[in-house]
């Protein structure tokens, strides 16, 4: 079971110091087109991030291990691969860097490249059938490999006592070993993010392109 700790106003820290130990981040994206409001609350969000990991590493101790979604390298190559994939959790990750954790390759090249393949086969939308089911099928199968090849990985370079932190979407099915005490980092602005993006998909499109031309004629849009 993770401790939600974003729900949890005071963890029970003392059930918690022996062992291994992830810290599971929910990866959330923006981009410069993304509205000034939306940005607004991931910035947010990433500041809340950092500051309940700081706190956790005061009572708990540093984290020695960072895993990222999409990171197929370690060392330099993968600091480098994180940068271009979030700048957010970029800034998370060499805080730690600095004090000492490594960065470790949560991929295979291999897997993540097939996936990749099919999800896009996937998204493009399939007339046949017959092909769309082979797609999906495929899509599932590789994924589940992705899944285990993470959990491997953790299990591998985690060791006894050290603290981990895992940056992923939410929605994974990875299934991580059953000595790992799981964190999910959960603060106030993931819920607001949420609520946000809720609304938003419940809009009607005209309601969308709307609010967008408006925030253009008042200067709110990145140029």
């Amino acid at each position: 079971m993770s401790e939600e700790l974003g729900k949890i106003e005071k963890p029970s820290v003392e059930g918690f110091k022996k062992g291994r130990k992830l810290y599971f981040v929910p990866l959330i994206y923006g981009g410069k087109e993304s509205p000034d409001e939306y940005r607004e609350k991931l910035n947010r969000y990433w500041n809340q991030v950092e500051d309940k990991i700081g706190a956790l590493e005061l009572k708990l101790g540093k984290v020695t291990r960072i895993y990222h979604e999409l990171v197929a390298a370690g060392g330099e190559e993968g600091i480098k691969a994180v940068k271009e994939i979030n700048s957010k959790s970029f800034d998370i990750i060499k805080n730690r860097l600095d004090k000492g954790a490594q960065l470790e390759s949560a991929e295979e090249r291999e897997l993540l490249n097939e996936l990749m393949d099919w999800s896009r086969c996937l998204a493009i939308g399939l007339k046949s059938q017959k092909v769309f089911t082979t797609a999906y099928q495929s899509y599932t199968e590789i994924s589940k490999a992705r899944n285990e090849h993470i959990a491997r990985r953790i299990d591998e370079t985690l060791a006894a006592d050290e603290i981990g932190i895992l940056f992923m979407r939410e929605g994974h099915e990875v299934q991580f070993p059953e000595d790992i005490q799981v964190f999910y980092i959960a603060p106030p602005a993931l819920d607001d993010i949420r609520r946000w993006l809720r609304d938003r998909e419940a809009e009607p499109p005209h309601q969308q392109d709307k609010k967008e031309k408006e925030a253009t004629d008042t200067g709110d849009t990145d140029k």
